[in-house]
């Protein structure tokens, strides 16, 4: 039997890495902070392996009736795509996958039911650059990515039922001794490039945030709908449902806060929680 060893989730906003000097410094001190207590944490768990869940942005998965999730299986990542090297100022990096995990992952997960596709050619952005960048490349990852944009997406029953999932695989199915850590990416509350592009909302991020403390699943699939997530940024903040994931995968324990801050600049709610404690 394989074990969580750290289960957390994040912003993935592309300006931590691409304009965060146009921060005030106290936002850029919190901002960058936060990232490296999430590093600290994922070194002190010494992972064998990354799951990691985050939205795809309309770069990898079909328009036409796109999958809820693609596992992806390859060697050697990448990242970022080259469209997204100036962007994020990042010159480029490269880090192993993991592909015997991710071959078990989907095999179980179409097994059980979910709209998986898969493959192993993925191209990376944002959703995993910004993380990695703090986290580090040295523990190979097994990129799972999510459709939260391009209708239908997957629902918040769907995301806490794939979470559960993967709780299962890694605790009944994958190698024993196995260290896992479960990263879910995207978020907070943003609207990118649509009429509240540079606008987000502190009072929902807050509330969410306290959602993933509680980590009270019904209520989750009760209140933070997918309707819920469009009013206060539609395209971009449905991206909170790979928190979702990662809740439900720590078994009902409850989230820790680590920072958050409601950035303009970033034009994003940036912030964290982190699980530590797997039922």
């Amino acid at each position: 039997m394989a074990e969580f060893v750290s289960i957390m989730a994040m912003a993935h906003a592309p300006g931590v890495t691409g304009w965060i000097e146009s921060c005030p410094p106290a936002d850029q001190h919190a901002i960058q902070a936060g990232y490296q207590e999430l590093a600290a944490i994922m070194r002190a768990a010494r992972p064998d392996v990354i799951i990691g869940i985050a939205n795809d942005h309309l770069l990898n998965l079909p328009l036409k009736d796109p999958p809820h999730w693609r596992v992806d299986g390859a060697a050697q990542w990448t990242g970022p795509a080259e469209f997204f090297k100036a962007w994020l100022k990042q010159p480029g990096y490269q880090v192993r996958g993991r592909p015997d995990i991710a071959e078990i992952v989907a095999r179980e997960a179409i097994a059980a039911g979910h709209h998986i596709d898969r493959g192993d050619g993925l191209l990376f952005d944002d959703n995993w650059s910004v993380p990695l960048w703090y986290l580090g490349y040295d523990v190979p990852i097994l990129p799972i990515h999510m459709n939260c944009i391009n209708p239908p997406v997957p629902e918040p029953i769907d995301c806490i039922r794939f979470g559960q999932e993967l709780r299962r695989i890694v605790r009944d199915v994958l190698p024993a001794g196995l260290r896992v850590a479960l990263m879910g990416t995207g978020g907070l509350s943003h609207e990118p490039g649509g009429p509240r592009y540079f606008t987000m909302d502190p009072q929902f991020d807050r509330w969410f945030l306290d959602l993933m403390a509680e980590s009270d699943a019904e209520r989750v699939m009760r209140e933070a709908t997918v309707d819920r997530m469009n009013e206060v940024g539609g395209g971009g903040t449905t991206e909170l449902l790979a928190w979702m994931v990662a809740m439900a995968a720590a078994g009902g324990t409850g989230a820790r806060t680590v920072f958050y801050v409601a950035s303009a600049e970033m034009r994003c709610g940036i912030g964290a929680s982190v699980w530590s404690r797997f039922a």
